[in-house]
């Protein structure tokens, strides 16, 4: 099995992007009450500092900051991802090699991680979470995604 180097530094803030295995599909929009309390879940066994979070159809973007003396994102995506996968009432169908792991194959297996160095890079990067729902065409405004944590319509 491969082995992925992960920045880990405790306390640090990092920008993630979570993908479905099944991109262009609408899972995480149609099924954002499950998420959210699969979110909430996590939250409240590892809390951290949310700076960003925006869900698209497809994917997710996120900011988070952890806690000083933690560096453990992974383990937070893991529980989040899998609590979704075992409460949403659709799956697409899965290889052999996932049906032997016991994967659903809702998400990518692996995620995107990206500590962040300095403040024109947080302010950068919350830019680009704020604005991406408006790259992707759902939106014209970014305030108006309601599945963003720069909603400020609802």
């Amino acid at each position: 099995m491969s082995q992925y180097r992960r920045y880990r530094v405790n306390g640090a803030t990092y920008f993630f992007t979570v993908n479905l295995a099944q991109r262009h599909s609408q899972l995480l929009v149609q099924n954002v009450g499950i998420l959210r309390e699969a979110y909430r879940k996590m939250m409240l066994e590892s809390p951290l500092q949310v700076d960003a979070f925006v869900v698209l159809p497809d994917h997710i973007h996120a900011i988070w900051t952890l806690p000083q003396g933690d560096h453990d994102y992974s383990s937070r995506w893991r529980k989040f991802k899998a609590r979704f996968s075992h409460a949403v009432p659709t799956q697409p169908r899965t290889s052999f090699s996932k049906q032997r792991k016991r994967e659903r194959g809702i998400w990518q297996r692996r995620f995107w991680e990206h500590m962040i160095r300095d403040e024109d890079e947080f302010a950068a990067l919350m830019t680009y979470c704020q604005e991406n729902p408006v790259k992707h065409g759902f939106v014209a405004d970014a305030r108006d995604w309601p599945y963003s944590s720069f909603n400020t319509r609802t």
